[in-house]
Parts: structure tokens; C-alpha cells; sequence
């Protein structure tokens, strides 16, 4: 693991700030420790030499406010810490939100939800250790180690020479630790990772564990990841006493060698108690910060790993373009046909769609059909951005896609709508900036769901609701979108697969009265009853039979 890594000077600007006043203080407390070393070589010297405490006690004044500025540097230092690391903790968690919502269902689909959960909680938290101890120690030897060194090479080159061949070791030693340290840390992020997301898979699926009678296997497979964590636990720890037992022994050894050469010329008289001691007093405070460098750097292990996480989710969404603009941009005017020219999907591994020429206008009702596999959702998420395809996606004219671009002329649901916790209105209004009670109600009667009360209580995904129930709250919401925003394009995946055919045919009422206003209602489906009431049917075939044809 680099010391520093020039990502997070990218993604997170307050660290910059972080690190120059740190630089501040770092100067600071440098004049501190050798004006302190001096004066206090002073006041000895002096008492020894048998000087009145009258000529003493300016020196013992200095003294003490040396002492009292560099306890108010040291709180400084840890203010700056916590707010530095509260400000990138704050940036870091934004921008891989931001990260994850550019780069589109199809890139989290291969990854843990609950793997990305966790480093946004107790991952970026870990960061608090790698900003209040690390790096401030690794400021500090920066500057306080190569000036504390030219100062006591001016006092005596015999010392100097003794901390250069010495110092070293520290660095030695802490690149062999660091080096198992991150190994075993790795393994523990890793294993807290399979810890959230068997937890979180084990209670998605409790209700199909209890119907087959394996919920206690569960119980078995958690406790086992539980064990694992704790194992790789205690391995951090014990690698963590025994590198900072050697980092001590290496430091108190070094400056041992130091005092042991001042000490003999002292009684050979070749050397200055003034001169002694002063160097004497400097020798620990250059070891010093290496030495907490070294400590610290358990502390911050786990911050660290998360961080590398987190560039990663960042530096991804950068390598896919996610991040740079694209004609149309927030400005795009919300009118005009959909129109799809040679669209085709491939994530990687060959196109899994053949290229599709074709046209959405405002005020049809289309629907996508198609054999399962055929490619409709793939299709579906090559309009909304979110699947890697070829070809030209444009609205009036003006091509409009990217995972990095605000759609306001877009409303869409998926096949399971995600529900949070609240009130089926909250759930309605997800990401308007008010709530119109009236057009609550009426986006709801579209979406067929008169019945359900706004205020009704909606619990974590969806639970309160029925399927069908929690389908049609997630089609309002789209509605609701539609109506607030006055977006031209209405994309609904499935929309009546957990529906009664009565309950059907009044939501394709509804949304038909949606597409008359003007908006191009587009529907992916393979429901005879949602194909007939369309009014125009965009039929997908497999890849394999569409070249054979």
C-alpha cells in the first residue's frame, strides 16, 4: 500500500486542505520540540553550572509556554483530523453514490449490494483512524524527521551518523509488517463482505428457507462467516502487538547506540553537556513519528482497504466515461420522438441483441415483445443508459444517452420496484422536490391502486404491500414523475406480471389516458392483453434466429 494515494486527492478536494494544514502544524510543532529541547537544555545546564533561579526563570517561562503552545498544536492537529476526515469521509460516500447511480443496475448486478452497503458504513467510518493517527504522523515525520536530523548534524556529526544508519530499519521493518498487515486485513474486509451479504441474502429469502425447512442451515452457514471473521480478526491484532513491539525495540535500540557515544565522550570530556544533551533530548523525537507511522498504521488498515474499495467503484465509473458530458446534458429540452438507430447490447462477451432500428412517438402506447431471452430487458436498459450497446439512441433529433446524464425527460420501473420505508406517498414522490396530494391520488388511480391509502405504512422492501400491490406503488411513482417533470417517455418492464387480469386491464386504462396526454408509453411485455391494447408492437427476436432469418 502506497502511504498516500494520489486518488484521494482526486476524488475528495478536502483532503488537499487536510494536508496543507497539516503541513501548517507540522512546521509549527517542529519550532516547538527544538525550541523545547533547548530552553530545557538550558535551565539544566544553567542549574547545574550553579546559576541563581532569578537568571533561570525567563528561561523556565519560555519553558512552560513552548510546552503549552505544542499541547495546543497537538489539539489542533486532532480538530483538523476530525474535520478533514468528516469532509472526505462526507465527499467519498457521495461520489460513489453518485458512482454506482451513473454506472447503472447492469455494473451492480455483478457486484454485492450489500458489499457496496457496507463500505459506504463501516467502511468510510474506518477512515476516522487513517485521518486522526496516520497521516498526521506521516506529515510529521515528513517534516520534523529531516530537520530534527540537519539540527543535530550541526550539533555533532557522531550522532547524525549513528539516526542515518539506524533510521532505516524503521522503514524496513515497517514495509515487511505492512506488507502482512495488509494481507491479513485484506482477508478480513473480505470475509466482513461475505458476512453482510450471506445476512442480507439469509433474510431475503427467510420466507423460501422456512417453506423448505432450511432456515437452521442458515444459522449453521452464519455462524461459520461469524467464526471466520473473528479469526481473521484476531490475526490483525496479533500482527498488529507484534510489529509495534519490533518498531519499539528497533526505535529504543537506535537512540540507546546515540546515548551510549554521548554519554562515553561526555566522561572523556571531548563533548559539551550543552551540546550532550541538547542532541540527546532531539535523538527520540526524530524516531518518534516513524515510530507512530508504523503503529498507526494497524489503526488505519481497515480504513485503508475500504478506501481502495471505494477508488475502485470511483475509478471504474471514470474508465466507463461515466463522467464525461455528452451533448444534450441537463439542458435537453423534454420533447420529441425516441427514435433508436442500430441500438445494440453486448456486455462483453458478443452482442446478445441484434441492432434494432425504430421509433417511440408521444402519444402511442408501444409495447416490446419477444420469447424469454430474447433480449426486451436488454433492449430497455440500452434506452435508459444503463447497458453498454452500440449504436444511437436520440430524443428529437438530439442524441441523449449516458449512464453519466440526467434524464428529466424520462419516467421508468423496473420488474421489482425498491420500496423504502415510509409512507406509500413518500414512496410516490421518491425524488420530487414536493408532494401534490392531488397528484398523488390521481397518479395512483392510474396505476390501478384507488384502493391503497397514501399514507399507508410501506416497510423495509416493500413489506406492508403485496406483490401486486408493491408493483403498482412503483408504477404511480413513475407516473408521478411523468406528471411532475412533464417527461415525454414512460418505460415500464413488466408492469402487469403480478396483476389479475381485471386489475390488468384498469391499469392499461390508465395508461392510456397517460399516453393521450402525449407521452410515448413504452412497455416491455409478452401479455396477450397488454400486446392487444398497444398501439404499436416492436416484436424482438433471439439473437440466433434473427441472423437466421
Amino acid at each position: 500500500m502506497r502511504p498516500l494515494d494520489p486518488r484521494l486527492l482526486r476524488y475528495a478536494v478536502s483532503a488537499r486542505w487536510f494536508l496543507l494544514s497539516g503541513a501548517a502544524l507540522g512546521v509549527a510543532t517542529t519550532a516547538c520540540i527544538l525550541a523545547f529541547a533547548w530552553l530545557l537544555t538550558v535551565c539544566i545546564t544553567g542549574a547545574i553550572d550553579g546559576r541563581p533561579l532569578g537568571e533561570l526563570l525567563p528561561q523556565v517561562g519560555l519553558l512552560v509556554a513552548v510546552a503549552a503552545v505544542r499541547a495546543a498544536l497537538v489539539y489542533a492537529q486532532e480538530l483538523v483530523a476530525a474535520r478533514g476526515a468528516a469532509k472526505v469521509k462526507s465527499e467519498l460516500r457521495l461520489g460513489i453514490l453518485d458512482a454506482v447511480r451513473r454506472l447503472g443496475p447492469a455494473w451492480l448486478a455483478e457486484r454485492s449490494s450489500a458489499r457496496v452497503t457496507t463500505l459506504l458504513g463501516r467502511g468510510m467510518d474506518a477512515l476516522d483512524d487513517y485521518f486522526s493517527k496516520y497521516l498526521p504522523q506521516l506529515i510529521l515525520t515528513v517534516i520534523v524527521t529531516p530537520v530534527i536530523l540537519i539540527v543535530i548534524l550541526m550539533q555533532d556529526w557522531v550522532s547524525a551518523i549513528f539516526i542515518l544508519v539506524t533510521l532505516p530499519l524503521i522503514p524496513i521493518f515497517m514495509i515487511l509488517i505492512g506488507m502482512a498487515t495488509q494481507a491479513v486485513q485484506r482477508r478480513q474486509w473480505a470475509v466482513l463482505g461475505d458476512l453482510s451479504s450471506g445476512f442480507v441474502d439469509t433474510l431475503g429469502g427467510l420466507a423460501t428457507l422456512k417453506i423448505f425447512g432450511r432456515e437452521r442451515r442458515q444459522v449453521d452457514r452464519m455462524r461459520s462467516i461469524t467464526r471466520d471473521y473473528r479469526t481473521q480478526t484476531m490475526r490483525v491484532l496479533r500482527v498488529s502487538f507484534l510489529s509495534s513491539f519490533a518498531l519499539e525495540l528497533a526505535a529504543s535500540l537506535s537512540v540507546a547506540l546515540v546515548a551510549v557515544s554521548i554519554g562515553l565522550r561526555l566522561v572523556d570530556g571531548s563533548m559539551a553537556l550543552s551540546v550532550g544533551l541538547f542532541v540527546l533530548l532531539l535523538a527520540p523525537e526524530a524516531f518518534l513519528p516513524l515510530r507512530q507511522v508504523g503503529a498507526n498504521f494497524h489503526a488505519a488498515a481497515e480504513g485503508v482497504a475500504a478506501a481502495e474499495d471505494a477508488f475502485g467503484i470511483l475509478d471504474d465509473a471514470k474508465a466507463n466515461g461515466a463522467d464525461r458530458p455528452v451533448p444534450g446534458g441537463r439542458d435537453l429540452v423534454a420533447s420529441g420522438t425516441l427514435r433508436l438507430t442500430d441500438v445494440s447490447v453486448d456486455y462483453g462477451n458478443g452482442p446478445v441483441l441484434a441492432p434494432i432500428s425504430t421509433e417511440f412517438p408521444r402519444g402511442r402506447l408501444t409495447v416490446i415483445a419477444g420469447p424469454s431471452g430474447a433480449g426486451k430487458s436488454s433492449l430497455f436498459g440500452a434506452v435508459l443508459g444503463f447497458a453498454p450497446h452500440t449504436g444511437t439512441v436520440a430524443l428529437g433529433g438530439m442524441p441523449v444517452l449516458s449512464s453519466a446524464q440526467e434524464r428529466p425527460w424520462l419516467a421508468w420501473t423496473g420488474q421489482r420496484p425498491s420500496l423504502v420505508v415510509g409512507s406509500v406517498a413518500e414512496n410516490v414522490t421518491l425524488g420530487s422536490a414536493a408532494a401534490d396530494s392531488e397528484r398523488i391520488r390521481y397518479a395512483l388511480n392510474l396505476a390501478a391502486a384507488p384502493e391503497i391509502s397514501p399514507g399507508l405504512a410501506v416497510g423495509v422492501a416493500g413489506s406492508g404491500l403485496s406483490g401486486g400491490q408493491a408493483q403498482r406503488v412503483g408504477i404511480a411513482r413513475a407516473i408521478y414523475r411523468t406528471l411532475d417533470r412533464g417527461c415525454s417517455v414512460l418505460l415500464l418492464d413488466e408492469p402487469t406480471s403480478a396483476l389479475d387480469h381485471e386489475t390488468e386491464a384498469r391499469l392499461l386504462d390508465g395508461l392510456r389516458v397517460l399516453a393521450d396526454t402525449g407521452t410515448a408509453v413504452v412497455i416491455v411485455s409478452h401479455r396477450e392483453a397488454v400486446i392487444g391494447r398497444a398501439d404499436a408492437v416492436l416484436r424482438v427476436e433471439p439473437l440466433i434466429l434473427a441472423g437466421a432469418s
